[in-house]
Protein backbone atom coordinates (compact mmCIF):
# COMPACT_ATOMS: atom_id res chain seq x y z
CA UNK A 1 0.00 0.00 0.00
CA UNK A 2 1.49 3.82 -1.17
CA UNK A 3 0.03 5.02 2.46
CA UNK A 4 2.42 2.55 4.50
CA UNK A 5 5.49 2.56 2.10
CA UNK A 6 6.86 5.95 3.62
CA UNK A 7 6.66 3.97 7.29
CA UNK A 8 8.00 1.11 6.45
CA UNK A 9 10.75 1.07 8.75
CA UNK A 10 8.38 2.10 11.67
CA UNK A 11 6.44 -1.01 10.23
CA UNK A 12 8.70 -3.37 10.55
CA UNK A 13 10.07 -2.45 14.10
CA UNK A 14 6.81 -2.14 15.94
CA UNK A 15 6.34 -6.00 15.63
CA UNK A 16 10.16 -6.67 16.02
CA UNK A 17 9.77 -4.82 19.64
CA UNK A 18 6.42 -6.57 20.17
CA UNK A 19 8.10 -10.03 19.40
CA UNK A 20 10.84 -9.20 22.17
CA UNK A 21 8.48 -7.39 24.25
CA UNK A 22 6.68 -11.23 24.72
CA UNK A 23 9.47 -13.31 24.95
CA UNK A 24 11.10 -10.99 27.94
CA UNK A 25 7.41 -11.77 29.31
CA UNK A 26 7.71 -15.85 28.63
CA UNK A 27 11.10 -15.46 30.34
CA UNK A 28 9.39 -14.25 34.28
CA UNK A 29 7.55 -17.19 34.88
CA UNK A 30 10.34 -19.49 34.91
CA UNK A 31 12.37 -17.19 36.81
CA UNK A 32 9.64 -16.62 39.25
CA UNK A 33 9.22 -21.11 39.06
CA UNK A 34 13.03 -21.09 39.63
CA UNK A 35 12.75 -18.76 42.47
CA UNK A 36 10.31 -20.62 44.67
CA UNK A 37 11.72 -24.12 43.52
CA UNK A 38 15.22 -23.34 44.28
CA UNK A 39 15.26 -20.22 46.47
CA UNK A 40 12.22 -20.16 48.92
CA UNK A 41 11.69 -24.17 48.96
CA UNK A 42 15.66 -24.49 49.42
CA UNK A 43 16.44 -21.51 51.73
CA UNK A 44 19.28 -19.83 49.14
CA UNK A 45 18.77 -16.52 49.60
CA UNK A 46 21.41 -16.07 47.70
CA UNK A 47 19.69 -17.44 44.03
CA UNK A 48 16.97 -15.60 45.46
CA UNK A 49 18.68 -12.05 44.92
CA UNK A 50 20.31 -13.24 41.39
CA UNK A 51 17.24 -14.54 39.75
CA UNK A 52 15.29 -11.20 41.07
CA UNK A 53 17.74 -8.72 39.70
CA UNK A 54 17.76 -10.70 36.77
CA UNK A 55 13.86 -10.54 37.11
CA UNK A 56 14.03 -6.92 36.99
CA UNK A 57 16.71 -6.72 34.18
CA UNK A 58 14.23 -8.55 32.06
CA UNK A 59 10.95 -6.81 32.95
CA UNK A 60 12.86 -3.70 32.39
CA UNK A 61 14.04 -4.76 28.67
CA UNK A 62 10.85 -5.76 28.12
CA UNK A 63 8.85 -2.58 29.54
CA UNK A 64 11.74 -1.45 26.91
CA UNK A 65 10.14 -3.06 24.09
CA UNK A 66 6.76 -2.33 24.66
CA UNK A 67 7.54 1.09 25.12
CA UNK A 68 9.51 1.58 21.66
CA UNK A 69 6.61 -0.60 20.18
CA UNK A 70 3.97 1.93 21.28
CA UNK A 71 6.10 4.59 19.67
CA UNK A 72 6.71 3.50 15.99
CA UNK A 73 3.42 1.81 16.01
CA UNK A 74 1.78 5.07 16.63
CA UNK A 75 4.24 6.86 13.93
CA UNK A 76 3.41 4.03 11.43
CA UNK A 77 -0.12 4.16 12.10
CA UNK A 78 -0.67 8.46 12.42
CA UNK A 79 1.21 8.60 9.29
CA UNK A 80 -0.84 5.87 7.52
CA UNK A 81 -4.02 7.81 7.83
CA UNK A 82 -1.88 11.05 7.24
CA UNK A 83 -1.41 9.78 4.03
CA UNK A 84 -4.47 8.26 2.92
CA UNK A 85 -6.65 11.18 3.94
CA UNK A 86 -4.28 13.41 1.64
CA UNK A 87 -4.71 10.56 -1.24
CA UNK A 88 -8.09 10.66 -0.91
CA UNK A 89 -8.35 14.58 -1.13
CA UNK A 90 -6.10 14.54 -3.60
CA UNK A 91 -8.26 12.06 -5.73
CA UNK A 92 -11.47 14.33 -4.79
CA UNK A 93 -9.90 17.37 -6.52
CA UNK A 94 -9.21 14.93 -9.70
CA UNK A 95 -13.50 14.18 -9.75
CA UNK A 96 -15.75 15.51 -12.25
CA UNK A 97 -19.16 16.99 -11.43
CA UNK A 98 -20.58 13.86 -12.19
CA UNK A 99 -18.04 11.70 -9.81
CA UNK A 100 -19.30 14.13 -7.10
CA UNK A 101 -22.65 13.76 -7.81
CA UNK A 102 -22.72 10.04 -6.56
CA UNK A 103 -21.03 10.74 -3.56
CA UNK A 104 -22.87 13.36 -0.87
CA UNK A 105 -20.73 15.53 1.18
CA UNK A 106 -21.54 14.49 4.40
CA UNK A 107 -20.50 11.12 2.92
CA UNK A 108 -17.27 12.31 1.62
CA UNK A 109 -16.65 13.86 5.35
CA UNK A 110 -17.20 10.55 7.51
CA UNK A 111 -14.72 8.78 5.39
CA UNK A 112 -12.38 11.50 5.48
CA UNK A 113 -12.90 11.11 9.76
CA UNK A 114 -14.36 8.23 11.20
CA UNK A 115 -13.84 5.92 8.59
CA UNK A 116 -9.77 6.56 7.96
CA UNK A 117 -9.60 7.16 11.68
CA UNK A 118 -10.83 3.80 12.13
CA UNK A 119 -8.45 2.31 9.78
CA UNK A 120 -5.87 3.56 11.47
CA UNK A 121 -6.58 2.53 15.09
CA UNK A 122 -7.45 -1.06 13.26
CA UNK A 123 -3.49 -0.65 11.65
CA UNK A 124 -2.35 -0.02 14.93
CA UNK A 125 -3.77 -3.13 16.44
CA UNK A 126 -2.47 -4.91 13.41
CA UNK A 127 0.71 -3.66 14.19
CA UNK A 128 1.02 -4.33 17.87
CA UNK A 129 -1.69 -6.33 19.03
CA UNK A 130 -1.42 -9.50 15.48
CA UNK A 131 1.99 -10.11 16.31
CA UNK A 132 1.96 -9.93 20.59
CA UNK A 133 -1.18 -12.11 20.84
CA UNK A 134 -0.52 -14.89 18.54
CA UNK A 135 3.10 -14.72 19.31
CA UNK A 136 2.06 -14.36 23.30
CA UNK A 137 -0.29 -17.55 22.95
CA UNK A 138 2.05 -19.79 21.01
CA UNK A 139 4.93 -19.60 23.34
CA UNK A 140 3.12 -19.55 26.23
CA UNK A 141 1.26 -22.73 24.85
CA UNK A 142 4.54 -24.23 24.09
CA UNK A 143 5.84 -23.81 27.67
CA UNK A 144 2.48 -24.82 29.71
CA UNK A 145 2.56 -28.28 27.49
CA UNK A 146 6.51 -28.24 28.07
CA UNK A 147 5.81 -28.18 31.94
CA UNK A 148 2.63 -30.03 31.90
CA UNK A 149 0.97 -31.73 28.95
CA UNK A 150 -1.95 -32.23 30.96
CA UNK A 151 -2.78 -29.77 32.69
CA UNK A 152 -1.81 -27.59 29.32
CA UNK A 153 -4.46 -29.53 27.47
CA UNK A 154 -7.33 -27.18 29.54
CA UNK A 155 -6.10 -24.41 27.76
CA UNK A 156 -6.29 -25.69 24.54
CA UNK A 157 -10.23 -26.75 25.01
CA UNK A 158 -10.40 -22.97 26.13
CA UNK A 159 -8.54 -21.39 23.28
CA UNK A 160 -10.85 -23.48 20.47
CA UNK A 161 -14.09 -22.96 22.82
CA UNK A 162 -13.39 -19.30 22.89
CA UNK A 163 -11.90 -18.45 19.09
CA UNK A 164 -15.40 -20.87 18.13
CA UNK A 165 -17.71 -18.13 20.15
CA UNK A 166 -15.65 -14.91 19.00
CA UNK A 167 -15.86 -15.51 15.02
CA UNK A 168 -19.62 -15.72 15.84
CA UNK A 169 -19.54 -12.45 17.69
CA UNK A 170 -17.92 -10.82 14.95
CA UNK A 171 -19.69 -12.71 12.37
CA UNK A 172 -22.81 -10.92 13.95
CA UNK A 173 -21.84 -7.31 14.77
CA UNK A 174 -19.81 -7.17 11.33
CA UNK A 175 -23.62 -6.12 9.84
CA UNK A 176 -24.48 -3.50 12.29
CA UNK A 177 -21.20 -1.90 11.46
CA UNK A 178 -21.77 -1.75 8.45
CA UNK A 179 -25.31 -0.11 8.41
CA UNK A 180 -23.42 2.27 11.38
CA UNK A 181 -21.41 3.96 9.03
CA UNK A 182 -24.77 4.88 6.51
CA UNK A 183 -25.79 6.28 9.98
CA UNK A 184 -22.88 8.19 10.69
CA UNK A 185 -23.39 9.59 6.81
CA UNK A 186 -26.97 11.03 8.08
CA UNK A 187 -25.84 12.76 11.35
CA UNK A 188 -23.26 14.15 9.32
CA UNK A 189 -25.59 15.90 6.83
CA UNK A 190 -28.00 17.00 9.42
CA UNK A 191 -25.46 18.98 11.49
CA UNK A 192 -23.97 19.94 8.09
CA UNK A 193 -27.39 21.69 6.35
CA UNK A 194 -28.33 22.88 9.72
CA UNK A 195 -24.78 25.22 10.31
CA UNK A 196 -24.42 25.99 7.00
CA UNK A 197 -28.39 27.33 6.26
CA UNK A 198 -28.56 28.29 10.38
CA UNK A 199 -29.75 31.90 8.53
CA UNK A 200 -32.24 30.50 6.91
CA UNK A 201 -33.54 27.92 9.96
CA UNK A 202 -34.20 30.82 12.61
CA UNK A 203 -35.67 33.07 9.93
CA UNK A 204 -38.70 30.48 9.24
CA UNK A 205 -38.21 29.16 12.92
CA UNK A 206 -37.91 26.09 11.99
CA UNK A 207 -35.24 24.91 14.71
CA UNK A 208 -37.91 22.30 16.58
CA UNK A 209 -38.22 20.78 12.98
CA UNK A 210 -34.29 20.67 12.53
CA UNK A 211 -33.48 19.03 16.14
CA UNK A 212 -36.10 16.13 15.32
CA UNK A 213 -34.83 15.40 12.36
CA UNK A 214 -31.48 15.43 14.03
CA UNK A 215 -32.75 13.01 16.98
CA UNK A 216 -34.11 10.59 14.39
CA UNK A 217 -30.47 10.18 12.52
CA UNK A 218 -28.88 10.24 15.75
CA UNK A 219 -31.61 7.65 17.30
CA UNK A 220 -30.76 5.18 14.38
CA UNK A 221 -27.36 5.59 14.72
CA UNK A 222 -27.52 4.70 18.70
CA UNK A 223 -29.82 1.77 17.71
CA UNK A 224 -27.65 0.59 15.68
CA UNK A 225 -24.49 1.31 17.61
CA UNK A 226 -26.70 -0.37 20.51
CA UNK A 227 -27.01 -3.62 18.93
CA UNK A 228 -23.50 -3.84 18.04
CA UNK A 229 -21.81 -3.14 20.74
CA UNK A 230 -24.42 -5.59 22.89
CA UNK A 231 -22.49 -8.30 20.68
CA UNK A 232 -19.39 -7.39 21.25
CA UNK A 233 -19.95 -6.94 24.57
CA UNK A 234 -20.71 -10.87 24.85
CA UNK A 235 -16.99 -11.07 24.62
CA UNK A 236 -16.20 -9.45 27.86
CA UNK A 237 -18.21 -12.25 30.35
CA UNK A 238 -17.59 -14.96 27.76
CA UNK A 239 -13.73 -14.51 28.27
CA UNK A 240 -14.07 -14.03 32.21
CA UNK A 241 -15.73 -16.78 32.62
CA UNK A 242 -13.46 -19.05 30.51
CA UNK A 243 -10.51 -17.52 32.80
CA UNK A 244 -11.48 -17.92 36.24
CA UNK A 245 -13.08 -21.59 35.44
CA UNK A 246 -9.43 -22.40 33.48
CA UNK A 247 -7.54 -20.67 36.52
CA UNK A 248 -9.77 -22.78 39.23
CA UNK A 249 -9.23 -25.99 37.32
CA UNK A 250 -5.62 -25.82 36.95
CA UNK A 251 -4.83 -24.62 40.95
CA UNK A 252 -7.03 -28.24 41.55
CA UNK A 253 -5.59 -30.75 39.52
CA UNK A 254 -2.14 -29.05 40.02
CA UNK A 255 -3.04 -29.38 43.81
CA UNK A 256 -3.71 -32.93 43.46
CA UNK A 257 -0.17 -33.58 41.27
CA UNK A 258 1.90 -31.25 43.77
CA UNK A 259 0.55 -33.41 46.79
CA UNK A 260 1.20 -36.76 44.28
CA UNK A 261 5.03 -35.00 43.81
CA UNK A 262 4.37 -35.07 39.61
CA UNK A 263 4.33 -31.15 40.15
CA UNK A 264 5.83 -28.38 42.13
CA UNK A 265 4.62 -25.60 43.65
CA UNK A 266 6.77 -22.95 41.33
CA UNK A 267 5.67 -24.67 38.15
CA UNK A 268 2.20 -24.65 39.06
CA UNK A 269 2.84 -20.42 39.22
CA UNK A 270 4.35 -20.66 35.89
CA UNK A 271 1.25 -23.04 34.49
CA UNK A 272 -0.87 -20.15 36.26
CA UNK A 273 1.46 -17.55 35.09
CA UNK A 274 1.04 -18.78 31.28
CA UNK A 275 -2.96 -19.40 31.54
CA UNK A 276 -3.58 -15.65 32.50
CA UNK A 277 -0.59 -14.90 28.96
CA UNK A 278 -2.58 -17.20 27.31
CA UNK A 279 -6.19 -15.84 27.91
CA UNK A 280 -5.34 -12.42 27.86
CA UNK A 281 -3.64 -12.88 24.42
CA UNK A 282 -7.06 -14.35 23.15
CA UNK A 283 -9.08 -11.10 24.61
CA UNK A 284 -6.20 -9.12 22.85
CA UNK A 285 -7.30 -11.13 19.74
CA UNK A 286 -10.66 -10.93 20.28
CA UNK A 287 -10.69 -6.83 20.43
CA UNK A 288 -8.78 -7.32 17.34
CA UNK A 289 -11.58 -8.96 15.23
CA UNK A 290 -13.49 -6.48 16.66
CA UNK A 291 -11.76 -3.74 15.45
CA UNK A 292 -11.16 -5.51 11.99
CA UNK A 293 -14.67 -6.21 11.22
CA UNK A 294 -15.39 -2.21 11.93
CA UNK A 295 -12.44 -1.14 9.86
CA UNK A 296 -13.19 -3.69 7.21
CA UNK A 297 -16.69 -1.73 6.86
CA UNK A 298 -14.72 1.46 6.70
CA UNK A 299 -11.92 0.41 4.31
CA UNK A 300 -14.83 -0.72 1.43
CA UNK A 301 -16.10 2.81 1.78
CA UNK A 302 -12.58 4.51 1.38
CA UNK A 303 -11.55 2.15 -1.61
CA UNK A 304 -15.08 3.45 -3.11
CA UNK A 305 -13.30 6.81 -3.27
CA UNK A 306 -9.65 6.03 -3.79
CA UNK A 307 -11.12 3.47 -6.41
CA UNK A 308 -13.72 5.91 -8.75
CA UNK A 309 -12.40 6.50 -11.59
CA UNK A 310 -12.75 10.50 -12.92
CA UNK A 311 -15.11 10.51 -15.52
CA UNK A 312 -13.14 13.26 -17.08
CA UNK A 313 -9.27 12.82 -17.49
CA UNK A 314 -6.97 15.18 -19.88
CA UNK A 315 -6.09 13.77 -23.58
CA UNK A 316 -2.29 11.65 -23.88
CA UNK A 317 -1.05 14.63 -25.97
CA UNK A 318 -2.68 17.76 -24.92
CA UNK A 319 -3.11 21.04 -26.15
CA UNK A 320 -1.53 24.09 -23.70
CA UNK A 321 -2.93 27.21 -25.37
CA UNK A 322 -6.27 28.24 -26.33
CA UNK A 323 -6.00 30.71 -29.26
CA UNK A 324 -9.47 32.48 -28.94
CA UNK A 325 -12.97 32.57 -27.03
CA UNK A 326 -15.31 31.46 -30.36
CA UNK A 327 -17.32 28.57 -29.19
CA UNK A 328 -19.40 25.99 -31.75
CA UNK A 329 -22.10 23.48 -30.19
CA UNK A 330 -22.20 21.02 -33.19
CA UNK A 331 -25.15 18.70 -32.83
CA UNK A 332 -24.44 18.64 -29.26
CA UNK A 333 -27.00 16.56 -26.78
CA UNK A 334 -26.00 15.70 -22.96
CA UNK A 335 -27.56 13.50 -20.22
CA UNK A 336 -26.23 13.89 -16.19
CA UNK A 337 -25.96 10.10 -16.09
CA UNK A 338 -25.07 7.97 -19.22
CA UNK A 339 -27.89 4.97 -18.75
CA UNK A 340 -30.28 8.12 -18.53
CA UNK A 341 -33.33 7.96 -20.44
CA UNK A 342 -33.56 11.64 -21.16
CA UNK A 343 -31.26 14.25 -22.61
CA UNK A 344 -31.21 17.60 -20.61
CA UNK A 345 -30.00 18.91 -24.26
CA UNK A 346 -31.03 17.88 -27.05
CA UNK A 347 -29.44 18.66 -30.22
CA UNK A 348 -27.45 22.43 -29.81
CA UNK A 349 -25.90 23.66 -32.62
CA UNK A 350 -24.08 26.82 -31.60
CA UNK A 351 -21.55 29.34 -33.46
CA UNK A 352 -20.47 32.05 -31.06
CA UNK A 353 -17.51 34.19 -32.14
CA UNK A 354 -14.58 35.54 -30.15
CA UNK A 355 -15.18 39.20 -28.24
CA UNK A 356 -19.54 38.06 -28.71
CA UNK A 357 -21.88 39.45 -25.82
CA UNK A 358 -24.42 36.45 -25.42
CA UNK A 359 -27.57 36.31 -23.30
CA UNK A 360 -29.17 33.49 -22.55
CA UNK A 361 -32.73 33.38 -20.76
CA UNK A 362 -35.13 30.50 -20.09
CA UNK A 363 -37.34 29.24 -17.48
CA UNK A 364 -36.11 27.23 -14.83
CA UNK A 365 -35.37 24.00 -15.78
CA UNK A 366 -34.07 24.82 -19.12
CA UNK A 367 -30.59 23.51 -18.82
CA UNK A 368 -28.99 27.32 -19.58
CA UNK A 369 -26.38 26.34 -16.67
CA UNK A 370 -26.14 22.41 -18.36
CA UNK A 371 -25.08 24.22 -21.36
CA UNK A 372 -22.36 26.57 -19.89
CA UNK A 373 -20.81 23.72 -17.88
CA UNK A 374 -20.06 21.75 -20.59
CA UNK A 375 -17.63 24.55 -22.10
CA UNK A 376 -15.23 24.30 -19.13
CA UNK A 377 -15.35 20.69 -19.38
CA UNK A 378 -17.59 20.35 -16.02
CA UNK A 379 -19.46 17.54 -17.79
CA UNK A 380 -18.39 16.04 -21.06
CA UNK A 381 -20.80 16.07 -23.90
CA UNK A 382 -22.51 12.81 -24.36
CA UNK A 383 -23.08 13.35 -28.33
CA UNK A 384 -21.72 15.50 -31.05
CA UNK A 385 -18.92 18.16 -30.54
CA UNK A 386 -18.23 21.18 -28.66
CA UNK A 387 -15.41 23.02 -29.77
CA UNK A 388 -13.43 26.42 -28.12
CA UNK A 389 -10.73 28.52 -30.11
CA UNK A 390 -11.60 25.54 -32.74
CA UNK A 391 -10.61 22.98 -31.06
CA UNK A 392 -12.63 20.01 -29.60
CA UNK A 393 -12.60 20.70 -25.96
CA UNK A 394 -11.46 17.14 -25.00
CA UNK A 395 -8.35 17.64 -26.97
CA UNK A 396 -7.17 20.88 -24.07
CA UNK A 397 -5.30 20.25 -20.85
CA UNK A 398 -8.29 20.79 -18.24
CA UNK A 399 -6.30 23.09 -16.60
CA UNK A 400 -5.55 25.35 -19.37
CA UNK A 401 -8.93 25.39 -20.71
CA UNK A 402 -10.18 26.25 -17.21
CA UNK A 403 -7.94 29.06 -16.67
CA UNK A 404 -9.45 30.26 -20.29
CA UNK A 405 -13.03 29.86 -19.28
CA UNK A 406 -13.85 31.83 -15.99
CA UNK A 407 -17.20 31.08 -14.42
CA UNK A 408 -19.61 32.95 -11.89
CA UNK A 409 -22.22 31.26 -10.12
CA UNK A 410 -24.94 32.47 -8.96
CA UNK A 411 -24.68 31.12 -5.56
CA UNK A 412 -20.64 31.49 -5.49
CA UNK A 413 -18.90 30.83 -2.87
CA UNK A 414 -16.37 32.82 -0.81
CA UNK A 415 -13.43 31.68 1.63
CA UNK A 416 -12.29 32.46 4.66
CA UNK A 417 -9.45 35.38 4.25
CA UNK A 418 -9.26 38.50 3.45
CA UNK A 419 -11.09 40.26 0.38
CA UNK A 420 -7.41 40.33 -1.37
CA UNK A 421 -6.81 36.52 -0.79
CA UNK A 422 -10.68 35.45 -2.43
CA UNK A 423 -9.22 37.82 -4.98
CA UNK A 424 -6.59 36.46 -5.55
CA UNK A 425 -7.78 32.84 -6.43
CA UNK A 426 -8.22 34.02 -9.95
CA UNK A 427 -4.11 35.26 -9.86
CA UNK A 428 -2.34 33.97 -7.09
CA UNK A 429 0.72 36.39 -8.27
CA UNK A 430 -2.15 39.61 -8.95
CA UNK A 431 -1.06 43.04 -7.73
CA UNK A 432 -2.75 45.67 -5.77
CA UNK A 433 -3.77 47.41 -8.82
CA UNK A 434 -4.95 44.33 -10.64
CA UNK A 435 -7.55 43.77 -8.03
CA UNK A 436 -8.28 47.58 -8.27
CA UNK A 437 -8.91 47.46 -11.87
CA UNK A 438 -10.84 44.18 -11.60
CA UNK A 439 -12.73 45.55 -8.41
CA UNK A 440 -13.36 48.67 -10.84
CA UNK A 441 -15.19 46.54 -13.40
CA UNK A 442 -17.29 44.34 -11.31
CA UNK A 443 -18.49 47.68 -9.40
CA UNK A 444 -16.95 45.96 -6.13
CA UNK A 445 -14.54 48.54 -5.27
CA UNK A 446 -17.80 51.16 -4.33
CA UNK A 447 -18.12 49.02 -1.36
CA UNK A 448 -14.81 48.13 -0.58
CA UNK A 449 -13.77 51.74 -0.21
CA UNK A 450 -15.82 52.33 2.25
CA UNK A 451 -14.92 49.34 4.45
CA UNK A 452 -12.71 50.43 6.98
CA UNK A 453 -9.72 47.47 6.38
CA UNK A 454 -10.46 48.01 2.56
CA UNK A 455 -8.97 45.01 0.75
CA UNK A 456 -7.55 43.45 4.21
CA UNK A 457 -11.21 42.80 5.47
CA UNK A 458 -11.84 39.87 6.79
CA UNK A 459 -14.29 37.18 4.94
CA UNK A 460 -15.86 34.61 6.97
CA UNK A 461 -16.20 31.68 5.62
CA UNK A 462 -18.48 31.44 2.93
CA UNK A 463 -18.67 35.34 2.56
CA UNK A 464 -21.63 35.52 5.53
CA UNK A 465 -20.57 38.90 6.48
CA UNK A 466 -21.27 40.26 3.36
CA UNK A 467 -24.77 40.80 1.17
CA UNK A 468 -25.96 38.74 -1.68
CA UNK A 469 -24.97 41.39 -3.87
CA UNK A 470 -21.40 42.30 -2.62
CA UNK A 471 -20.48 38.64 -2.37
CA UNK A 472 -21.45 37.90 -6.60
CA UNK A 473 -19.53 41.42 -7.52
CA UNK A 474 -16.67 40.21 -5.56
CA UNK A 475 -16.90 36.74 -7.47
CA UNK A 476 -17.06 38.62 -10.65
CA UNK A 477 -14.12 40.76 -9.74
CA UNK A 478 -12.40 36.90 -8.81
CA UNK A 479 -13.47 35.86 -12.32
CA UNK A 480 -12.08 38.92 -14.52
CA UNK A 481 -8.26 38.52 -12.72
CA UNK A 482 -7.87 35.33 -14.93
CA UNK A 483 -8.40 37.38 -17.55
CA UNK A 484 -10.11 34.69 -19.65
CA UNK A 485 -11.08 34.54 -23.33
CA UNK A 486 -14.65 33.55 -22.16
CA UNK A 487 -16.77 34.89 -19.13
CA UNK A 488 -19.49 33.05 -18.08
CA UNK A 489 -21.68 34.97 -15.58
CA UNK A 490 -24.75 32.42 -14.45
CA UNK A 491 -27.44 34.63 -13.28
CA UNK A 492 -24.12 36.11 -11.27
CA UNK A 493 -25.59 39.74 -10.81
CA UNK A 494 -29.18 38.15 -9.65
CA UNK A 495 -28.80 39.93 -6.43
CA UNK A 496 -27.52 43.25 -7.85
CA UNK A 497 -29.56 46.22 -8.69
CA UNK A 498 -30.24 46.87 -12.11
CA UNK A 499 -28.28 50.34 -11.67
CA UNK A 500 -25.36 48.24 -10.84
CA UNK A 501 -25.87 45.89 -13.37
CA UNK A 502 -25.77 47.95 -16.27
CA UNK A 503 -22.31 49.37 -14.78
CA UNK A 504 -21.25 45.84 -14.91
CA UNK A 505 -22.09 45.34 -18.15
CA UNK A 506 -20.77 48.66 -19.52
CA UNK A 507 -17.76 47.81 -18.38
CA UNK A 508 -17.68 44.79 -19.80
CA UNK A 509 -18.31 45.94 -22.90
CA UNK A 510 -15.53 48.89 -22.53
CA UNK A 511 -12.86 46.93 -20.68
CA UNK A 512 -12.66 43.67 -21.95
CA UNK A 513 -14.05 44.09 -25.35
CA UNK A 514 -12.11 41.11 -26.82
CA UNK A 515 -13.46 38.53 -24.18
CA UNK A 516 -16.15 35.98 -24.82
CA UNK A 517 -19.33 37.21 -22.27
CA UNK A 518 -22.07 34.74 -21.66
CA UNK A 519 -24.87 36.23 -19.64
CA UNK A 520 -27.30 33.86 -18.01
CA UNK A 521 -30.20 35.89 -16.42
CA UNK A 522 -33.89 36.16 -15.67
CA UNK A 523 -34.15 39.71 -16.31
CA UNK A 524 -34.19 40.87 -19.81
CA UNK A 525 -32.70 44.17 -18.69
CA UNK A 526 -29.74 41.89 -17.87
CA UNK A 527 -29.30 40.51 -21.66
CA UNK A 528 -31.37 43.03 -24.08
CA UNK A 529 -28.25 44.79 -25.15
CA UNK A 530 -26.26 41.65 -25.82
CA UNK A 531 -25.31 40.92 -29.60
CA UNK A 532 -27.43 37.77 -29.41
CA UNK A 533 -30.06 36.41 -26.83
CA UNK A 534 -30.45 32.27 -26.87
CA UNK A 535 -33.49 31.37 -25.59
CA UNK A 536 -34.19 28.04 -24.26
CA UNK A 537 -37.37 25.67 -23.67
CA UNK A 538 -36.67 22.41 -22.08
CA UNK A 539 -33.02 21.68 -22.94
CA UNK A 540 -33.35 22.90 -26.65
CA UNK A 541 -32.47 26.56 -28.37
CA UNK A 542 -35.98 28.02 -29.63
CA UNK A 543 -34.62 31.22 -30.63
CA UNK A 544 -31.47 33.07 -30.84
CA UNK A 545 -30.96 36.78 -32.24
CA UNK A 546 -30.52 40.36 -30.58
CA UNK A 547 -33.40 41.44 -28.80
CA UNK A 548 -35.52 43.83 -31.84
CA UNK A 549 -35.44 40.76 -33.50
CA UNK A 550 -36.68 38.65 -31.13
CA UNK A 551 -39.50 40.94 -29.72
CA UNK A 552 -40.56 40.05 -33.40
CA UNK A 553 -40.42 36.42 -34.20
CA UNK A 554 -40.17 34.77 -30.75
CA UNK A 555 -43.34 34.58 -28.51
CA UNK A 556 -41.63 33.19 -25.61
CA UNK A 557 -39.06 35.95 -25.55
CA UNK A 558 -41.78 38.54 -26.50
CA UNK A 559 -44.56 37.42 -24.02
CA UNK A 560 -41.29 37.57 -21.33
CA UNK A 561 -40.48 40.94 -22.07
CA UNK A 562 -44.00 42.39 -21.94
CA UNK A 563 -44.39 40.59 -18.83
CA UNK A 564 -41.21 42.14 -17.73
CA UNK A 565 -42.13 45.55 -18.93
CA UNK A 566 -45.39 45.93 -17.48
CA UNK A 567 -44.74 45.11 -13.95
CA UNK A 568 -44.79 41.82 -14.10
CA UNK A 569 -42.60 38.82 -12.93
CA UNK A 570 -39.35 36.81 -14.39
CA UNK A 571 -38.72 34.10 -17.04
CA UNK A 572 -40.88 31.82 -14.57
CA UNK A 573 -43.62 34.27 -13.78
CA UNK A 574 -44.81 34.19 -17.89
CA UNK A 575 -43.97 32.51 -20.89
CA UNK A 576 -42.13 29.93 -19.41
CA UNK A 577 -44.15 27.15 -20.04
CA UNK A 578 -45.07 28.55 -23.57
Amino acid sequence: MGQVKEFKKDSILTPCFMIFEVIMEMIIPLLMASIIDHGVETGDIGHIYRTGVLMIVVAFAGLTAGVLGGKYGARASTGFARNLRKNMFEKIQTYSFSNIDRFSTASLVTRMTTDVTNLQNAYQMILRMCTRAPFSLIIAMIMSFSVNARLASVYLIAVILLGSVLMLIVKFAMKYFTQMFEKYDEVNSSVQENVSAIRVVKAFVREDHEKKRFSKASDGLYRLSTRAERIVNLNAPMMMLTIYTCMMTISWLGAKMIVQSELTTGQLMMLLTYCMNILMSLMMLSFVFVMISMSMASARRISEVLNEKADIVNPENPVYQVKDGSISFDHVSFKYEKDGDKNVLNDINLEIASGETIGIIGGTGSAKSSLVNLISRLYDVTEGSLKVGGLDVREYDMETLRDEVSVVLQNNVLFSGTIMDNLRWGDPDASLEDCKRVCRLACADEFIDKMPEGYDTHIEQGGTNVSGGQKQRLCIARALLKKPKILILDDSTSAVDTATDARIRKAFAEEIPDTTKLIIAQRISSVMHADRIIVMEDGRVVGMDNHDRLIETNEIYREVYESQTSGGGDFDHAGGEA
